[in-house]
């Protein structure tokens, strides 16, 4: 035996599902002679890369790990004391390896199956119940991406909901985050809102006429908690909505915001256990009054039944979404912070109000000691009644550069304001070391001794609430028993666990989503986030602090660059919604600085995914639609007319290439070059890159700006609905356009302005991405495209003399996902798409895409990561429904009381006494020999729809409800 001392690079045939074997199997079946011959069957050649992807690889898992932990070692954690809404929080270590470690949890889809993600809407359902017990409003949604962008969907919204047309103007109080009023600049531009910046008190003294909404922050960016019961009042009477901005934590202690009038309540809920990441991700909250629900933004979970009559959860009010209304949707949202929101909710439930309040009253006392410390060196800050923050000011910069460099030497990052005060946050993490600390920086500066520990616990005695009256949170909170019964890590261990059984994620069977890539998250690419080096860092810590973070992005954004074909990255937007978002305001700029703002055109095929048009409203473009023909592809025709129809107003055409059809369109350089000579620029979503990854590129194809979901190609977890990052890269032209920052400098010499919170948005999880292609290469990572393409046309081999196949490329190929035509059945044997799906959970398989792009159809997305095996049950479960329609088509099965109809079978009613269905027990459950050996169970019956809307219920249902 030869003996060898080589590394053996394994990562790739760990990412990728099919071994030789399997693939030479495959190719067999599909009649290709290899994957090139199939990826040149399939890619037309006028867009082929001339040359290999060429990336360096650290091809072996151990060695990346390696060069991965000295990458984190180069950023220096400081305590921090910034604030700003980013703080220190303990993630409870129940939470922490059994939901942000565990696959089960963060490899799930979005909901839209609700009987087999029961576990995950409850969970959201705890974290929406939080939300609305401590901000006293009467609805929110399960989560949004951040609290900047909270905040402007929060004006949008009003924007909706004013009474008077002309009243265009909306109102941001100065105390507002920074971070916050840069997103708010962002939004309002383009809708035609004049974004005011000014003191709330003087606007609601002018009570100005054109001002439909204001912004307030509570406890405010410096520390201060203001009580603005009076000035709501005015507000109000001068027909002015008001969004209040506010941090949980401080709400166990602070009147509520519904409390005093408020219309929405805002903020990040990431203190609630989620590690600040530097900047992400975290779960921002929105909640507003039960008379606005059907205009709030994002999704709402509610309370529904099941067929048999159980409660059961669902997502509420889909009609108010992009992939429904489109460009008339409340918002473009897609990805939301799921996870997050869950690892919030489940830190309110191991707390519970008890808990949660002792968290909030130590907190505070320990800003209470440190505003006592400070006024012992005669340092009086400046508010008159705070929560966590103090302001001091300084009476000059040179002082406040003395304070910076006392802080530094002992470790510690403070906030260093323009008018030369600082402030000061202490957080769950703090200690009485730590005040103690604090005030020796100042004392430092001021050349006086030092405090002692025995001097803050001096401090910190005999302290009680001393806030006025009207500030101080009179009514119970987090009542429920979920809330009240989970303190013994034991018992939290066993609801997590119980949740996490309710739903199929990939640790069960394939996720065959089309448009969605549910492919590997490899455990390799997860193990950095959690480190304490990436998960503890500020998003304002100083440069000189993170260096690591510095380095990854620098080599992430010169990955993404090579692979897309553009030299301009901005990694800032942190969903796929924010990235179309950025990519249309970048070109909205490029045409602004030419003189050509009346550009406001934008071309969306009819074909195209919800969030596009959506999108296109929100950047202040007209929307106009372009047909596709017969064959799924743009109707060049129309194309064409209407590009010259509107060739001095055209500002952009947004397509998704492959199309949305799951085919490579032969004429898209056409199509780029016909928008072109008509003015426009050409936004290419990346929702399909999975499939050009290595064989062509958004730059090489004639695109000018493309947005890439991490969360789909570059392995990014789905997170049950997020989180997600859409970084956006762009040609050189749009470069100087890219996004920037109020508090970090980002972005071009040109830039617009923040698209979302934090400079690099959900930064933390970069590094998975980061892992996946450093791991790869780019002969793998083009491998893992040309996989992806056997495994679409392999199971489109299997099953099209079952399910008509709607779409096909020139060449008898699929892309890397394909349309199921299920139309027919419903004439045929009254059985609608729906029934299909449902049945699928059945056999253990969650649904491919359900009627998009085209109604009563499948997409089907099995991506590289699944072996021949695993496809072959999911065809096989398919081929055997097929089977089941035909017994009803043939009237061998009854065509109401079916195996589809009562799909899908819970155990409790394969289980109960009485079975009056002419079908078997068996055929329900065990539909499939396999299925019988490792049966995933739906936790309830089909869902009803309807009953959900009508009777909306979005907090834990009432104790009776359980009985």
């Amino acid at each position: 035996m030869e003996l060898s001392v080589q590394n053996q690079g394994v990562f790739v045939s760990r990412h990728i599902g099919p071994d030789e074997g399997q693939i030479r199997d495959m190719l067999k079946t599909v009649g290709a002679e290899s994957l090139d011959a199939l990826a040149r069957k399939t890619v037309p050649a006028s867009i082929r890369l001339k040359a290999p992807l060429e990336l360096p690889a650290f091809e072996n898992e151990h060695r990346f790990l390696q060069e991965a932990r000295a990458l984190a070692l180069e950023n220096r954690i400081l305590k921090s004391h910034i604030g700003q809404g980013y703080y220190g929080t303990v993630t409870p270590g129940v939470i922490l390896r059994n939901v942000l470690e565990n696959p089960g949890w963060y490899t799930a889809y979005t909901p839209y199956q609700a009987e087999i993600a029961q576990g995950r809407l409850e969970a959201l359902v705890n974290f929406q119940t939080v939300v609305m017990d401590l901000t006293g409003m009467e609805i929110a949604n399960a989560s949004l991406l951040d609290e900047g962008t909270a905040a402007a969907e929060a004006m949008t919204m009003l924007f909706a909901l004013r009474e008077n047309d002309s009243a265009t103007a909306f109102f941001a109080s100065k105390r507002c985050h920074p971070q916050t009023i840069d997103v708010l600049r962002t939004r309002a531009e383009p809708l035609g809102i004049e974004l005011r910046i000014g003191d709330e008190n003087e606007i609601a003294a002018q009570a100005p006429s054109d001002v439909f909404g204001m912004l307030l922050q509570y406890p405010d960016t410096f520390g201060n908690a203001a009580d603005y019961a009076t000035l709501v009042q005015k507000a109000h009477a001068a027909g002015i909505k008001v969004a209040v901005a506010t941090d949980l934590l401080s709400l166990l202690l602070l009147a509520s915001p519904g409390s005093f009038g408020a219309d929405i309540a805002v903020g990040s809920a990431q203190r609630f256990g989620v590690p600040m990441g530097f900047g992400g991700p975290h779960a921002a909250f929105f909640a507003t009054k039960d008379a606005f629900k059907r205009q709030m933004p994002g999704r709402i979970i509610g309370v529904s039944v099941d067929s048999h009559g159980h409660r059961a959860y669902r997502m509420s009010l889909q009609t108010r979404e992009q992939h429904i209304r489109r460009d008339k949707a409340t918002s473009n949202i897609c990805t939301s912070q799921v996870l997050l929101a869950v690892m919030a909710g489940f830190y309110a439930v191991y707390h519970g109000p008890q808990g949660l309040k002792h968290i909030a009253t130590r907190t505070h006392g320990l800003a209470r000691a440190l505003d006592k410390g400070l006024a012992s060196l005669g340092s009086r800050q400046g508010n008159a009644a705070f929560f966590d923050t103090v302001q001091i000011p300084l009476p000059n910069a040179a002082v406040q550069a003395k304070v910076r460099e006392e802080a530094l030497a002992v470790g510690r990052n403070l906030r260093y304001n323009e008018d030369n005060s600082v402030c000061v946050t202490v957080d769950e993490t703090s200690t009485l070391e730590d005040v103690a600390g604090i005030v020796g920086i100042f004392a430092a500066a001021m050349g006086k001794a030092k405090p002692s520990l025995a001097d803050a616990g001096t401090w910190a005695a005999g302290l009680s609430l001393a806030w006025p009256a009207a500030l101080v949170r009179k009514d119970a909170v987090l009542t429920h028993p979920v809330f009240n019964s989970h303190r013994s890590e034991t018992e939290m261990l066993r609801y997590i666990k119980s949740l996490e059984n309710k739903d199929l994620s990939l640790t069960a069977s394939m996720i065959a989503l089309g448009s969605c890539t549910m492919k590997l998250n490899a455990t390799a690419e997860m193990i950095p986030v959690t480190w304490p080096e990436m998960g503890n860092l500020h998003p304002f810590a100083p440069a000189d602090q993170t260096k690591g973070y510095q380095r990854m992005f620098t080599e992430l954004e010169r990955d993404l660059a090579a692979i897309t074909g553009f030299p301009g990255v901005s990694l800032q937007p942190n969903a796929g919604s924010q990235g179309e978002y950025a990519g249309l305001m970048v070109i909205r700029a490029y045409h602004k600085s030419r003189g050509q703002g009346a550009r406001e055109v934008c071309l969306i095929p009819q074909s195209a995914h919800g969030t596009n048009p959506a999108t296109a409203v929100m950047a202040g473009f007209k929307v106009v639609v372009v047909a596709c023909d017969a064959k799924g592809n743009i109707d060049l025709a129309d194309l064409k007319k209407q590009a010259e129809l509107h060739k001095n107003d055209l500002a952009a055409l947004m397509a998704t290439y492959p199309s949305t059809h799951g085919v490579f369109e032969e004429g898209i350089k056409e199509v780029c070059e016909v928008v072109h000579a008509n003015g426009g620029q050409v936004y290419m979503d990346g929702a399909n890159m999975n499939a050009q990854v290595g064989l062509c590129s958004p730059g090489s194809i004639g695109a000018d700006v493309c947005h890439l979901n991490l969360h789909k190609t570059f392995c990014i977890p789905h997170g049950g609905g997020g989180p997600g990052m859409g970084p956006i890269c762009v040609a050189a032209h749009l470069k100087p356009f890219l996004p920037g920052h109020a508090v970090v400098k980002t972005g071009g010499e040109k830039a617009i302005h923040a698209v979302s919170s934090a400079p690099w948005g959900s930064a933390s999880i970069l590094a998975i991405s980061w892992a996946y292609i450093r791991m790869m290469g780019g002969r793998n990572l083009t491998r893992a495209t040309e996989v992806a393409i056997l495994n679409a046309n392999y199971m489109m081999k299997r099953l099209e003399s079952h399910y008509p196949v709607l779409y096909v490329g020139s060449n008898g190929t699929v892309a890397h996902e394909m349309i199921l035509d299920c139309r027919k059945f419903k004439q045929s044997a009254g059985i609608e798409v729906e029934d299909i799906a449902k049945r699928l959970m059945d056999y253990g398989f969650h649904a491919p895409t359900v009627s998009f792009p085209v109604a009563g159809t499948l997409m089907v997305e099995p991506t590289e990561s699944e072996s021949q095996p695993e496809m072959d049950r999911f065809c096989d479960a398919l081929i055997a429904i097929r089977k089941e329609i035909a017994a009803i088509e043939d009237g061998q099965a009854d065509k109401q009381d079916n195996v589809l109809k009562n799909s899908p079978h819970t155990a409790a009613h394969a289980l109960a006494d009485e079975w009056k269905h002419p079908y078997g027990r068996e055929q329900a459950v065990y539909p499939l020999a396999w299925v019988k050996a490792n049966k995933f169970w739906p936790a309830v019956g089909r869902l009803n729809a309807a009953y959900g809307d009508k009777n909306l219920v979005c907090a834990c249902p009432p104790i009776e409800a359980y009985t």
